[in-house]
Order: C-alpha cells, then sequence, then structure tokens
C-alpha cells in the first residue's frame, strides 16, 4: 500500500462559473457576477492548464479529461467529489449534493483511463443514495490514510455517518469521525468538505485543530494522526480561508515527493509551518485565484489521485 501516487487525473473547466447549488453551503465561494462567463472561463482554464503544466514540470503523470458535451457542469474541475481509485483496481463514485454536480460523471473518464493502460476491475457505487438525499463527496469527504488503512471524515451536509460507515466497511477502513467548524456570520457552521481543513502526506498532516470543537473529537484526531507517525502541522481558520488545508502529497520525477498547494495557501503560511513542510517534501504551488473565489476549492480538489494498477 502506498499513500502518495505519481499520477492525478484532472478535468478542464468547460463550463465555469459560480454554482449557486454550492453555495448554499459553501462559505468560500465569492460573488463574481461582475465578470462575464467569457472571461471567468478564460481565466480558469489560463490557471488549470499553468497548473498542470507546473505538476508535469516536475515528473507528475497528469490524465487531463477535456469534455466536449457542453453539459452545465460548473465544478466538473474538482472530479475528487464524485471518484476515487484504488490500488486494488476499485473505483469508487459517491453521491454529490449539488444536483448539477451529478452530471461530472461521466463514464469517459474512466475510458479515458483505461485507454492510459490503468485497470479497473469493480465499481463500488453509492450515487443511488442522492434518492434520499444522503452524501458523501469522495474525497473532499473521505480523507484516507491508505497505509494504516484509516479514514477520516468531517461530517456536514455532504458527509453522511452512516455512508461514510458504509463506505469503511466496504474499502475496510477504520473510521474517524468529527465536525469540524468554522465562523460564519458570528455562528459555528460545520465545514463542508474534511480536505478543507486537512491534509493527510505520507508523514505528516496539515490540520485545523481548532475548528474541531468537541474537545474529545479533537484529542482522537491527534491521537491517531501521533500514533501513526504523522507529524502535525496545526493551521489556523484564517489559514483554512486560504486553502491552507487544501493540499496535496504527490509524487514527482525519480520519486520526489511534493506537496501541492495553492498560491494563496503557500502566501499565507508562516515561515515556521513552511519549514516544516519541507522537511518533508518539497512546496509545489500555483495561481489558483479565479478557480478559488468561484469555485470555493482549491488545488487539492482538482486532482482526483490514481492508485490503480496498470493492466
Amino acid at each position: 500500500m502506498k499513500q502518495i501516487t505519481d499520477t492525478i487525473l484532472m478535468v478542464r473547466p468547460t463550463s465555469f462559473r459560480a454554482n449557486e447549488q454550492t453555495a448554499v453551503n459553501n462559505h468560500y465561494q465569492k460573488d463574481m457576477s461582475s465578470m462575464q462567463q467569457d472571461d471567468l472561463q478564460l481565466e480558469a482554464q489560463t490557471e488549470f492548464d499553468t497548473f498542470v503544466s507546473r505538476l508535469r514540470g516536475v515528473g507528475v503523470n497528469v490524465v487531463v479529461f477535456n469534455a466536449k458535451d457542453g453539459l452545465d457542469t460548473p465544478d466538473s474541475h474538482f472530479p475528487n467529489n464524485w471518484v476515487s481509485f484504488h490500488e486494488n483496481g476499485t473505483v469508487g463514485l459517491y453521491p454529490m449534493f449539488a444536483e448539477n454536480r451529478r452530471l461530472e460523471r461521466r463514464e469517459e473518464v474512466l475510458e479515458l483511463l483505461e485507454e492510459q493502460g490503468f485497470k479497473i476491475d469493480n465499481i463500488v457505487d453509492y450515487t443511488s443514495a442522492e434518492d434520499e438525499d444522503v452524501f458523501l463527496e469522495g474525497t473532499g469527504s473521505l480523507l484516507l490514510d491508505r497505509v494504516n488503512r484509516k479514514a477520516y471524515c468531517a461530517l456536514s451536509q455532504r458527509a453522511d455517518e452512516s455512508l461514510f460507515i458504509e463506505f469503511c466497511e466496504d474499502f475496510e477502513f477504520t473510521p474517524i469521525v468529527f465536525t469540524a467548524n468554522q465562523t460564519v456570520n458570528g455562528k459555528r457552521t460545520p465545514i463542508y468538505h474534511t480536505n478543507v481543513m486537512m491534509c493527510l502526506g505520507d508523514t505528516f498532516a496539515v490540520v485545523c485543530l481548532s475548528s474541531i470543537d468537541d474537545k474529545k473529537e479533537r484529542k482522537n484526531v491527534i491521537k491517531h494522526l501521533k500514533e501513526d507517525g504523522k507529524e502535525i502541522i496545526d493551521i489556523t481558520e484564517e489559514q483554512v480561508n486560504n486553502f491552507a488545508g487544501n493540499m496535496l502529497q504527490v509524487i514527482g520525477a525519480e520519486g520526489q515527493p511534493y506537496v501541492i498547494m495553492s498560491q494563496a495557501a503557500h502566501d499565507c503560511l508562516t515561515s515556521d509551518q513552511i519549514r516544516r513542510l519541507e522537511t518533508h517534501c518539497t512546496i509545489l504551488s500555483s495561481s489558483l485565484e479565479t478557480i478559488e473565489a468561484c469555485g470555493g476549492g482549491s488545488a487539492r480538489c482538482m486532482m482526483a489521485e490514481v492508485f490503480l494498477p496498470k493492466a
């Protein structure tokens, strides 16, 4: 089992705009109505293309899917919410909160990976839970410690506890459940995705501990991370707002590990946090300003890790 991979699936934004259906519980989205959609799309595509070339520049294998079907999928550049790829050849498909995000689940994406020589043996499909208004948004909701077989999940409207437990039984992970909150208009409100406040590397974890209001839950998360030998790099809620929790560790050329984040995330880290991260791997950042403002997600959300075996 490995925790990090050298292959990433990314989906180029083709109908990019602010998604009104996700804004109801994603408080990181900003009002971009002053910009024309064509301009927004162009900005987002430029950010996306630059990001892909930076990843490829350090030897990460990036598989890009470019949709030609013209569907209204304003968040399709966040594929990690609807699909996950596992070392045993299994693909997980997940139920999505926003109706227009369900259109992102395209069979052609799986076909593209098979064309690239990856082997899909089995599909575990949770999408029928949408009929019951029950959601679990892929590795946005699930943070997988693949080596120690633990799954961390911050419960929210988009991460249902019973479905999370079902996932853990199916994929043989130990569930670690908690609630992570942020302050919105003076009220504590659940953070919509776990991967906004937490990142799991192979030897470190970036986590906003102060977002876990329940002390028992917080202690439990710390206990699991420590017993698995992860150095905990604590970030603040203000840093979470700048997407510092939304990082992903990947493998580049010659097995070199990188932690990938946006420019905004990098700029808000302290020199001590940067120093500590750099003891584990090299930092690679790219500007994702428009994608972050419009979509309320960042670098990690844009990368679906491919652990599938080669055919």
